[in-house]
């Protein structure tokens, strides 16, 4: 790992950390982040296992999700009773997505995948009132909440990309919330499918941690700053930037096809 880092020149590791900033701000308000600081650390590690960049990825990820969480949960009342659920069977839907990412090939999900986001673009495009308010007046179905969990946390342990745009369309789509309260709350559960990928990744010895280490604070600072702004913006801001990663995600996932 050493010697990966020692044909790293400065500019490349600039570059990365611009990147994990920029990551880190787009995550905070929409999601998607991923979108951009994956494929960058692949760029800059072209030699370097794929379990490592993926490790050093959620390393850094973990931290400024986490930043922008704090900051959400000072502003935004979040619902416990949804989210622990939630959060707990993320992180067991990652950890066997994760499992199941080693004997399956990816390439056989991508046109499903594809369909499915096209079709979240339409809803959200077609459907102006879509997540522009929080129309919750009971509890959601107990079931419900963990169902979404499970299953976001599986696609970002089998998949990985797009997971906070899934995660925040279900939330405005079954829970009927906001974009701002669902990015909020989808911040938390984020938390979660990452350290359940850790948990795989650090064992085995797969996070370069120099290169987290430098990627993380720019990561924290775009995530507060992000979350700052989604705040002072509100849910139309949230939906034009999740509209924008939609097409990104989409963008790439027909150039890989």
């Amino acid at each position: 790992m050493t010697s990966l880092l020692a044909e790293i020149t400065m500019w490349t590791l600039i570059f990365c950390v611009v990147a994990a900033f920029v990551a880190g701000f787009v995550d905070a308000v929409a999601g998607g982040g991923g979108l951009i600081q994956l494929p960058v650390l692949l760029w800059s590690f072209p030699v370097a296992p794929l379990a490592s960049v993926l490790g050093t990825n959620k390393a850094v990820s973990v931290v400024g999700t986490s930043a922008a969480a704090i900051t959400y949960r000072k502003k935004i009342s979040i619902n416990t009773r949804v989210l622990i659920p939630m959060m707990a069977t993320a992180f067991a839907g990652s950890v066997l997505g994760a499992i199941l990412a080693t004997r399956v090939e990816r390439a056989w999900f991508e046109p499903i995948i594809l369909t499915v986001l096209i079709g979240v673009g339409l809803v959200t495009i077609f459907r102006p009132e879509f997540g522009k308010s929080h129309m919750q007046v009971r509890s959601p179905s107990p079931v419900l909440a963990p169902l979404l969990g499970l299953g976001i946390g599986f696609y970002d342990g089998l998949i990985g990309p797009g997971t906070g745009m899934f995660l925040v369309f279900g939330l405005v789509s079954l829970l009927k919330d906001s974009f701002l309260s669902s990015s909020a709350l989808a911040k938390f559960v984020n938390i979660s499918t990452n350290l359940a990928a850790l948990v795989i990744f650090i064992p085995g010895g797969h996070v370069m941690w120099l290169v987290a280490a430098l990627m993380a604070p720019a990561n924290l600072l775009g995530g507060f700053i992000g979350a700052r702004t989604a705040l002072n913006r509100g849910s139309v801001f949230v939906r034009i930037i999740f509209l924008v990663m939609l097409g990104v995600l989409i963008t790439r996932l027909v150039a890989t096809i």
